[in-house]
């Protein structure tokens, strides 16, 4: 059993940064791939990034590529989103998942969620 809580998010200006956190309990976190998908109002969960256990592998979506950057620290039971450049479009809650499985865009391959952290970024 893994539990996953997110922090960091906030109001930001657009072209501004936030770095997300979720903390895992449990001793298995670094068996995990971790993942970020974000949800904005009337629209599904969609992936946004993805990390393999060692943190040696990474994977993005196109519309966050060279602009977010996930990383993990596995001492700290602990993954990062690190956003830059932000969109008003990037608006959304954004939630932290743990997968048994390596590359995975899709929510119903992630076995267990965070409860979400609201960002917002004002034009």
């Amino acid at each position: 059993q893994v539990q996953l809580v997110e922090s960091g998010g906030g109001l930001v200006q657009a072209g501004g940064s936030l770095r997300l956190s979720c903390a895992a309990s449990g001793r298995t976190f670094s068996t995990y791939a971790m993942g970020w998908f974000r949800q904005a109002p009337g629209k599904e969960r969609e992936f946004v990034a993805t990390i393999k256990w060692t943190g040696a592998s990474t994977y993005y979506a196109d519309s966050v590529k060279g602009r977010f950057a996930i990383s993990r620290d596995n001492a700290k039971n602990t993954v990062y989103l690190q956003m830059n450049s932000l969109k008003p479009e990037d608006t959304a809650v954004y939630y932290c998942a743990a997968s048994r499985s390596w590359l995975n865009v899709a929510p119903s391959a992630y076995n267990y969620w965070g409860q979400g952290t609201q960002v917002t970024v004002s034009s």
